[in-house]
C-alpha cells in the first residue's frame, strides 16, 4: 500500500522545499499538493491521503482551520502545521486539533521526526 502525503501551502516555492525534503526521507511515498484549504479538502474527497503538512498562514482558511476540517474528516490522519510564526498560542491551537507543530524553515530533522511518528501511527491503524 502506498502512503500519500498532502502538502498544502499557498507558496509554490515552499511546496517545492517540502516536496524535496519528503522525497529524500520517504522516496516511496506519493505526494499531492494544494495551494489552499479548499483545494486540499477537494483533493481529500477525491483520493486517499494519509498524512498532511499544512502551512499555517494562507489566504482564506488558515492551516489550523484546515487541520480541524481534516481532523473531522479523517480522525486518525497524522497532521503537521508548519509555520514561521512560532507563538505559544499557535502551537497550543495545533495541539488542540491533535496536530504536530513544525517551525519554518522546515528542516530534514524536524520533518523526519514527524514522519517517523506518522508512519508508526499509520502502521498501527492498518493492523
Amino acid at each position: 500500500m502506498t502512503t500519500t502525503a498532502l502538502i498544502v501551502d499557498d507558496s509554490k516555492l515552499a511546496r517545492l522545499v517540502v516536496t524535496k525534503l519528503l522525497r529524500q526521507l520517504k522516496p516511496d511515498w506519493e505526494i499531492a499538493e494544494a495551494a489552499n484549504a479548499d483545494a486540499a479538502m477537494t483533493l481529500v474527497g477525491e483520493r486517499q491521503v494519509d498524512v498532511a503538512l499544512l502551512d499555517f498562514n494562507m489566504p482564506g482558511k488558515d492551516g489550523l482551520e484546515l487541520a480541524a476540517d481534516l481532523r473531522a474528516a479523517r480522525p486518525g490522519m497524522p497532521i503537521a502545521v508548519v509555520s514561521a510564526n512560532i507563538q505559544d498560542e499557535i502551537i497550543a491551537r495545533a495541539r488542540s486539533v491533535d496536530a504536530t507543530f513544525l517551525p519554518k524553515p522546515l528542516t530534514e530533522e524536524g520533518l523526519a521526526g514527524f514522519l517517523s511518528g506518522a508512519a508508526l501511527r499509520l502502521r498501527r491503524a492498518a493492523s
